[in-house]
C-alpha cells in the first residue's frame, strides 16, 4: 500500500500498522555491531545477569528504526520528499530479544511548506508497544511530503 499525500492526512488520525516484528538476538547483535556500539547492555549476557534486567536489552537504535520503518507503508512510502528530523525520542521500558513490537502512528500537525508549494510538512508521533501492550518507544517525526499531483 503506498503512503499518503499531504492532503490525505488529518490531525488526530491514528494508524495501527499491520506489520508486527519479533526482535531476535541476531537483530540486536547485528544493529549493535554495525553501529560500533560496544555497550555490554546489548552484547554481554554474563554481565547483564548482575543487572536489574538480568539479560541483554535491545539496542534502542533498533527500536527507533523499527518504529519508523514499520510505519512507512501506510504513511510515507513513495510520497515522502525527505525526513526532516526526529524529536522527543523516548524509551520508557526496555525491549528484549523475543519481544514482538507493534507500531501506532498519530498525526500531530500539518502545515504548508513556506518554500516549496508542492509540499507540506507532517508531524507524526510513532509509538512502539510490546506483546504485553507496554509502551517501549515513542518519537515525533517531521516529514516533508508530496502534495497530490495536479
Amino acid at each position: 500500500m503506498p503512503g499518503l499525500y499531504f492532503e490525505e492526512f488529518s490531525v488526530g488520525q491514528v494508524i495501527d500498522h499491520p506489520i508486527r516484528r519479533t526482535v531476535t538476538e541476531a537483530d540486536n547483535v547485528l544493529m549493535t555491531t554495525l553501529t560500533h556500539n560496544p555497550a555490554a547492555l546489548h552484547l554481554d549476557a554474563e554481565y547483564m545477569k548482575s543487572t536489574e534486567f538480568g539479560r541483554p536489552i535491545v539496542n534502542s537504535c533498533l527500536t527507533l528504526s523499527l518504529m519508523v520503518g514499520i510505519s512507512v507503508n501506510e504513511t510515507t512510502h513513495l510520497t515522502a520528499v525527505a525526513n526532516l528530523g526526529w524529536d522527543e525520542v523516548r524509551f520508557p521500558k526496555p525491549v528484549f530479544p523475543g519481544d514482538t513490537l507493534r507500531i501506532q502512528t498519530e498525526v500531530l500537525e500539518l502545515r504548508e511548506s513556506k518554500s516549496r508549494p508542492d509540499n507540506g510538512i507532517v508531524v507524526f508521533a510513532h509509538r512502539a508497544y510490546n506483546q504485553d501492550d507496554d509502551l517501549v518507544g515513542e518519537c515525533r517525526r517531521s516529514a516533508l511530503m508530496l502534495k497530490k499531483p495536479k
